[in-house]
């Protein structure tokens, strides 16, 4: 089973259809594959949740908990092996908190793939996992 974490941003561009990174993501990731499992945080929910609550905004929110609440959804948990981790890269590659935790959080869980826009993420994660940019896929 190959294992792809979304960043924060992916679930974004995808549930609210922001073009034209919808249509790459949509483009190579096939929920209906079984052999694929996608991960995220509750960070990532955090994240996603942000501006439908601010802009009051339920149809948006609603979309996004329902995403969250897919069974098949991997919720990868924050614990202190992802913490420190993300202490590490912080330290070492000066990157914002969250940036860390999400990066962390994908090695620690075992997954394939980091899915984001941010083409420094590469470097960093180097031969521990590999990083998808969608918006250089487009």
């Amino acid at each position: 089973m190959k294992k792809i974490y979304w960043d924060s941003c992916i679930v974004i561009y995808r549930i609210q259809q922001v073009s034209p990174w919808a249509d790459a993501i949509a483009g190579k990731f096939s929920p209906q594959t079984d052999d694929i499992r996608l991960c995220v945080t509750d960070l990532t929910r955090l994240e996603c949740r942000v501006m439908p609550l601010r802009e009051s905004n339920p149809a948006l929110l609603q979309r996004f908990d329902q995403f969250f609440a897919q069974p098949e959804l991997i919720i990868t948990p924050l614990d202190a092996r992802v913490f420190n981790l993300a202490t590490e890269l912080r330290a070492q590659y000066r990157l914002k908190t969250a940036d860390a935790l999400h990066l962390a959080a994908a090695i620690s869980s075992g997954c394939d793939e980091f899915w984001s826009n941010d083409d420094r993420l590469s470097k960093i994660a180097g031969s521990r996992i590999e990083v998808v940019n969608v918006i250089a896929a487009t």
